[in-house]
């Protein structure tokens, strides 16, 4: 184990984090496609971000916000929180183009620029059972949705683009974590959004209906939550650790895809989760027997 590294127990903690918010992303995922089917991608993203600093600021004192413009980290909470701001712009454009599925699966490729990342960036110590993980967990994401078959490969370059954006995100969570809370990383990133997806309303404001204003209002909510357990899962576990079990929200795709839309995932389908499945708790049977080896020694 690297100096990078945090102690076992913290990895496994930080795993659990991770499984808990990108499940709750998944609802987030599919409330987003479904609302930026009727309205600009700008409005939904301000509504999103705009209702979480709100909750942020509530729960930290009004004066944090100003701690944080002058703190240290301010520099890459302002390239953290433009990554984001481009990863969803991407990823939401291109989801009035691709299939729920479709765009899960190509953005699965993150978890490997993530791993490729924490090694440069983090000096994290990148062991086997990570790699075997990510790799089989990505060979999974291939299996169970197969070839895309879409013939327009803007909306696929979008989702990669936001693929590589997110997986320098995840990184930087680990860099800025060791200064600033969840909370903090949540209020910065979300304000930046806000701010400049707001700059936006005059130019592509629709009146949303009441079933909108429910689901940007859930939206909110669970943008916060899903937001704050992945930050907590990113600033106790090194990002190559974590990284092989956002694979979850694959299978949340499918099943979110089949109860909204109604597609039914074909066999390749439960091969592929099958070996999502393995290479996860795989890594969490390498990580406790890590952590017990250690105890012992």
């Amino acid at each position: 184990m690297s100096l990078a590294d945090p102690p076992p127990n913290r990895t496994l903690l930080g795993i659990g984090y991770v499984l808990i918010g990108f499940s709750i992303f998944s609802i987030q995922d599919a409330t987003v496609k479904w609302l930026v089917a009727t309205l600009p991608v700008w409005q939904v993203l301000f509504s999103r971000s705009i209702l979480i600093v709100v909750l942020c600021l509530f729960l930290l004192a009004p004066q944090r916000a100003v701690e944080l413009a002058r703190g240290s980290s301010r520099t890459q909470l302002l390239i953290r929180s433009s990554l984001i701001l481009m990863a969803w712009l991407a990823y939401f454009t291109a989801s009035r183009s691709l299939h729920l599925a479709e765009m899960v699966t190509i953005y699965f490729s993150t978890p490997i620029f993530a791993v490729i990342m924490s090694i440069f960036i983090l000096k994290e110590t990148v062991g086997f059972a990570r790699w075997a993980a990510t790799i089989i967990g990505f060979i999974g994401v291939i299996i169970a949705a197969g070839p895309a078959g879409s013939t327009d490969f803007i909306p696929v370059l979008l989702v990669l683009f936001a693929a590589l954006c997110w997986a320098a995100t995840n990184v930087l969570v680990r860099l800025i974590g060791r200064k600033e809370g969840s909370l903090s990383l949540m209020l910065a990133s979300n304000a930046i959004v806000a701010l400049v997806c707001g700059m936006t309303l005059p130019f592509v404001w629709i009146a949303p209906s009441l079933n909108e204003i429910i689901l940007i209002l859930m939206l909110g909510v669970v943008g916060a939550s899903g937001q704050y357990f992945m930050f907590e899962g990113y600033r106790l576990a090194p990002a190559s650790a974590v990284a092989p079990f956002e694979y979850i929200t694959l299978i949340w795709a499918f099943g979110w895809g089949f109860l909204i839309w109604g597609d039914f995932p074909p066999l390749p389908v439960f091969i592929g989760a099958a070996l999502i499945l393995a290479s996860g708790f795989g890594l969490v049977i390498v990580e406790a027997l890590t952590e017990r080896r250690r105890r012992l020694t």
